[in-house]
């Protein structure tokens, strides 16, 4: 770990199987605040195997009206062979809040990237269903200085309801999960696809939760979800992430170890 500055702090690497660590994310202010300016930079070595994960879910907190809104940048880079697992738990935008995320993703020959983030509606249990003022994700993975995946994401719920069908609909909570290896035969992503196509039948329930999952245009396929609960999510990320690793690694996804 070459640098690091609160509110961020990467707790102690762990050891993992098949030569990994497993590192910890953690914000040391308890959530992100109003007119913070985050940046994460990430680099995995060749051949090298890291998992990150955040220590619990990320939490947004109201924005004041004098603030700037609060926005994280993300730099990530997996060099030749490498294999980055980024597997964080959700992120809950607190009523009245502002957020942007800028996140940018580099691979190299050979390199894999399996990556999920889902965003909840706010703090349910309180009664906050889309309270927050912005939610504003972009994410761009690219190898070779060609795009793989471009996704944006802009959510103002009081200038824009979120509950037309073009948007989220009946549903409050959205996944996306990219699954990534550089130097694949594209024949092989279609016969995933399949695969992974079928689990999203069996894990969808009509009303409740919507899986689907489409091949990018190379070196890998996404994986999306809608539900009414933020339940059924994690486990389905977990089915799903066994089954990509199993059949482009032949080995068993590690969940990873929780601190708290």
């Amino acid at each position: 770990m070459s640098e690091q500055k609160p509110p961020l702090k990467v707790i102690r690497a762990f050891p993992i199987l098949h030569g990994g660590a497993l590192v910890h994310l953690h914000n040391i202010s308890g959530g992100v605040l109003g007119g913070d300016s985050l940046a994460l930079h990430v680099e995995v070595a060749p051949n090298a195997y890291a998992q990150l994960t955040s220590t619990s879910a990320t939490r947004i907190y109201r924005c004041s009206p004098q603030a700037s809104t609060s926005i994280q940048t993300s730099e990530v880079r997996v060099q030749e062979g490498g294999l980055l697992e980024y597997l964080p738990d959700p992120l809950i935008p607190f009523a009245g809040a502002r957020y942007r995320q800028r996140t940018r993703i580099e691979l190299a020959a050979g390199a894999g990237l399996f990556w999920w983030e889902t965003v909840a509606p706010g703090r349910t249990a309180r009664g906050e269903l889309f309270d927050y003022d912005l939610v504003d994700i972009s994410l761009a993975i690219s190898t070779q200085d060609r795009p793989l995946a471009l996704e944006h994401v802009k959510l103002e719920p009081k200038k824009r309801p979120v509950n037309p069908v073009a948007r989220l609909g009946i549903y409050r909570y959205f996944s996306s999960f990219y699954i990534c290896k550089v130097g694949i035969d594209p024949g092989r992503w279609l016969e995933l696809e399949g695969q992974l196509s079928d689990l999203a039948h069996q894990l969808s329930t009509t009303g409740e939760v919507c899986w689907g999952v489409s091949t990018l245009v190379a070196h890998g396929l996404v994986v999306r979800a809608l539900s009414c609960r933020g339940t059924e999510l994690p486990a389905g990320l977990l089915a799903f992430w066994r089954a990509a690793r199993l059949a482009i690694y032949g080995r068993e996804a590690l969940p990873p170890r929780k601190i708290y």
